[in-house]
C-alpha cells in the first residue's frame, strides 16, 4: 500500500542523488570550483597579477611573460578541462540514474 503523502515518489527521486559516484563527483566538482576560482583570481588583470603579488612587478614591464604566469595559465587550463569533464560525468550519471 502506497503512502498517501507521496513519500515513495520523493524517495525515488532522492535515492539516485545519494549514490556514491554522484556524491564523489559532486565533492570533486566543489573542490575544483574553488581551485579554479583561486587560479583565475591569481591571473594578471590590468595590474601585475601573480608576479606583483610576490614582488616581481618590474619584470612584467620588461616585455615577457613570466614563468609563473605561464605555469598558472597551464594550471588554469588543466583545472578547467577537468572541471568540464566532471560536469559531463555528472550529467551522464544523472541520465543513467546511477
Amino acid at each position: 500500500m502506497e503512502n498517501p503523502t507521496g513519500s515513495g515518489k520523493l524517495a525515488a527521486v532522492i535515492i539516485p542523488l545519494l549514490s556514491w559516484p554522484v556524491t564523489t563527483l559532486s565533492i570533486i566538482l566543489i573542490l575544483l570550483s574553488v581551485l579554479l576560482a583561486a587560479s583565475v583570481l591569481l591571473h594578471k588583470g590590468r595590474g601585475g597579477g601573480m608576479s606583483d603579488l610576490f614582488g616581481g612587478g618590474m619584470s612584467s614591464s620588461m616585455g615577457g611573460v613570466s614563468t609563473a604566469e605561464r605555469r598558472l595559465d597551464r594550471l588554469t587550463l588543466v583545472l578547467t578541462s577537468v572541471w568540464a569533464l566532471t560536469i559531463v560525468a555528472l550529467l551522464v550519471l544523472y541520465r543513467i540514474g546511477a
